[in-house]
């Protein structure tokens, strides 16, 4: 089985990678949601706004898609500046 490996930088790139796993496995909004205790209009709005994810909603999600979250440097070893998202709170 081969690793592919998907380099994320935007909140929307893991909305629509979620979306594209979830549909991969032939899974519903509905389907998903009722495995995570979501709603079906909760989790579109995940997967169209995924800047709202909390954390142990993203695990799930990852969990129940077969996927696994890992974090290492960037190529470039340069940070870069996070755009605000409308609903973060620092």
């Amino acid at each position: 089985m081969s690793t592919r490996i998907q380099v994320i930088t935007t909140a929307s790139q893991l909305g629509t990678l979620l979306q594209g796993a979830r549909k991969s496995r032939k899974l519903t909004q509905a389907q998903l949601g009722e495995r995570l205790g979501l709603s079906q209009k909760r989790l579109s709005e995940l997967e169209l706004a995924p800047g709202t994810l909390s954390v142990d909603q993203l695990m799930g999600i990852c969990a129940q898609l077969g996927l696994q979250l890992s974090v290492q440097p960037r190529d470039d070893g340069q940070p870069t500046r996070a755009k605000p998202s409308s609903t973060a709170v620092w």
